[in-house]
């Protein structure tokens, strides 16, 4: 399919891709091209019937919440949040987890609001049956939009709750930030203390070094082989096993349409990659 959109979905799955993807991608430069690239896509949208979404940092970006690894990310501008954010160090350093948890203080994202591309996602949801909306962000802002607290999968956990590392009691994070503008530098688990023993808290989001829940990962990649679409957005698609879902989704047959701002590590696989401001491109991409 070689130079030219695929605009409709088959009836019939496609044959099952093995080592290498066909070159169906169609990639988005200036305006004009991107209008077109943005109608097929739009057309595989109003086609499909079973739609996946999978959306990573760049849909937040509108909101005022940075990516991690752009130019303008957190951990590039501050390699020290990084180090926070790495399950060793922070289990072992007290003085890395006093700074985790002045950074949790100060967090905008706390207070961010949902932008365009999150309420696109909500109109595209009332509009066709999805499978799931599987989220690597751990800010909320889906279930804030109005989207379906449980077709939302959050592959990495979320910062609205803390988990004890010790005897994994959760609570709102609320709870422990009040502890902490109250002169905690470092606030334990109080289930543990009340226990006698230590617990550390920490935010229930996955860290470098931590393990992902099996269950939320097999959740999502069963997601990916259960559509006749994928929509990928915000992701530049380069952290495991996430990305698998793109194969995953076509060797099962599904199209694949990603909306990023920048290249991705799976552009070669999609049928349609559009490149642009995500909260402009969703709402165009999905409105009747």
């Amino acid at each position: 399919m070689t130079g030219e959109r695929r605009t409709s979905l088959s009836a019939s799955r496609r044959p099952k891709v093995e080592k290498e993807f066909a070159p169906a991608r169609q990639n988005v430069a200036m305006d004009d091209e991107r209008t077109g690239d943005i109608e097929a896509a739009r057309t595989l949208v109003s086609s499909a019937r079973r739609i996946t979404v999978l959306t990573g940092a760049g849909i937040s970006t509108d909101s005022g919440i940075p990516d991690f690894r752009g130019p303008n990310g957190l951990w590039t501008k501050n390699p020290a949040a990084e180090k926070s954010a790495t399950l060793q160090h922070y289990l072992a350093d007290p003085e890395v987890r006093e700074f985790a948890w002045q950074n949790r203080l100060a967090n905008s994202a706390h207070t961010r609001e949902p932008n365009a591309g999150h309420f696109a996602l909500v109109e595209l949801e009332q509009q066709h049956e999805l499978v799931a909306l599987v989220t690597q962000n751990v800010d909320g802002l889906h279930q804030r939009a109005g989207s379906d607290p449980d077709k939302v999968v959050e592959v990495h956990g979320t910062m609205h709750f803390t988990l004890c590392w010790t005897c994994g009691d959760r609570r709102p994070m609320v709870e422990a930030l009040v502890r902490v503008r109250a002169g905690e530098v470092d606030p334990d688990c109080v289930v543990c203390r009340a226990e006698g023993r230590s617990g550390i808290l920490k935010s229930d989001t996955i860290s470098f070094g931590q393990n992902l829940v099996p269950t939320v990962i097999d959740r999502a990649l069963r997601a990916a082989e259960d559509c006749d679409l994928l929509l990928a957005i915000g992701s530049t698609l380069q952290v495991y096993p996430v990305a698998n879902m793109v194969p995953r989704a076509r060797e099962c047959g599904a199209a694949v349409v990603i909306v990023n701002g920048e290249p991705t590590k799976m552009d070669s696989a999609a049928d349609i990659v559009v490149r642009g401001q995500i909260g402009e491109v969703l709402p165009t991409l999905v409105a009747r």
